[in-house]
């Protein structure tokens, strides 16, 4: 088992996608029953992890691979299972398609499981189970029925076989929080900016990223962000985004050593105008921007992406400049930002409207600047199907307390 798992992970570290392996292969798949109760991997996130089990007589369109296993659909991305527990399928045996139309699209709807969850043949608890889906995944929805007793089901596919988890044992998936920082301080060096909602303790920070690993949460990259909203890729249920807007010298100081310890990535909106050629002397009283070697030192932590050029101003009556200037303008700070942040990222794709300002003339230039999506400051989660240049995100303040915190990024509906 060892070297298999090595096998797939050295196929997901030379760069192959799990979205593109069956892709790549052009292999006719062919229907195989499982001999025994067997285990299923897929990549999740970053992982190729356990994510479940199908029991003994199963059927399932798998695709020849090399090694010792067969690869199927799984969700956004594809599956894998050892071909010791599969053989052909005998006699005139075939997958059962009166339970809906295999080929139809995917919702934009996901499942999150947060415990092993049974997946049954039918919408029906007493019915034959088809297998288990592990813990702390999330998992595209078909469909959902209620029965006769009123309670809800949801439909799904793996590999090629339709299947049924009842909403009891799982819930609906209501978004992936992007968490949202700027500036962070310790609390005795915080005398200018101690009743700026934008400012956050080094405490409560320190303590919130502690609880977010306590937790089992995975950070997410702006990249698998995109990925999830465009029902592309496999993502845990314990998920988050962090963001840091505006680039201020406090992130490396205080915040990336803080995530660089627990292995967390997190994404820097930066103006671009204002990163110094040199590190500035630490100043708590001011607001200070990182420099060019600061920047390309938190890298390995943080992705940099664009909170545009010369745009993060406001006007006399302080509404931001961005909305009174013409999509021809908006379009050339876009563009210049992109060039001016590709020397620390090739790939400068996010983009975060100074302070949460848009309109329409924004959201087509971000469009035509090459940005895939675009963050405001509207407070919510982010799903599936969502407008990719109108993202909402959420603000954890220093004042909130862990209980807040765990009930704002909670698997709960957004009031």
């Amino acid at each position: 088992m060892l070297t298999r798992l090595l096998f797939l992970l050295l196929l997901f570290v030379s760069g192959i996608s799990s979205a593109s392996l069956l892709s790549q292969q052009r292999l006719p798949a062919q229907y195989m029953q499982t001999t025994e109760d067997a285990a299923i991997w897929a990549q999740v996130g970053n992982d190729v992890v356990n994510v479940g089990n199908v029991r003994a007589g199963q059927i399932l369109a798998v695709v020849p691979a090399a090694a010792d296993y067969y690869e199927f659909r799984f969700g956004f991305g594809t599956g894998f299972i050892d071909k010791e527990h599969l053989e052909p399928v005998q006699g005139k045996m075939r997958v059962e398609d009166g339970l809906g139309d295999l080929n139809k699209p995917l919702s934009n709807q996901n499942l999150v499981t947060w415990k092993d969850t049974p997946v049954y043949n039918a919408a029906d608890n007493s019915s034959a189970p088809f297998g288990t889906l592990s813990a702390n995944l999330r998992y595209p929805i078909l469909s959902k029925l209620k029965d006769r007793l009123n309670q809800t089901w949801f439909q799904i596919r793996i590999g090629n076989r339709l299947a049924w988890v009842s909403s009891l044992d799982a819930q609906e998936d209501n978004g992936i929080p992007i968490l949202t920082y700027h500036h962070i301080l310790r609390d005795e060096e915080n005398t200018r900016f101690r009743h700026t909602s934008t400012t956050t303790s080094l405490r409560a920070f320190s303590n919130q990223m502690a609880w977010l690993r306590d937790q089992g949460y995975t950070t997410l990259t702006m990249y698998q962000i995109e990925g999830y909203i465009r029902n592309k890729i496999n993502l845990p249920a314990r998920a988050v985004a962090i963001t840091f807007d505006d680039g201020l010298k406090s992130v490396s100081r205080y915040a990336y050593p803080i995530l660089k310890e627990y292995g967390f990535n997190a994404t820097a909106f930066i103006i671009s105008s204002r990163i110094k050629r040199q590190p500035q002397k630490w100043a708590p009283k001011s607001l200070q921007f990182m420099s060019v070697s600061e920047l390309k030192g938190i890298q390995d932590v943080f992705d940099i992406q664009s909170h545009t050029h010369f745009l993060h101003r406001v006007d006399d009556n302080k509404h931001p400049i961005l909305l009174s200037r013409s999509y021809h303008v908006i379009l050339f700070d876009f563009q210049r930002s992109r060039r001016d942040l590709a020397q620390f990222n090739p790939h400068v794709l996010y983009l975060s409207y100074p302070f949460g300002g848009y309109n329409d003339n924004a959201v087509k230039a971000a469009n035509d600047a090459g940005f895939h999506l675009a963050v405001t400051t509207v407070k919510g989660k982010v799903k599936p199907g969502d407008n990719p240049f109108l993202l909402k995100r959420l603000y954890i303040l220093r004042t909130d307390s862990l209980e807040t915190m765990s009930r704002l990024i909670s698997n709960q509906p957004q009031g």
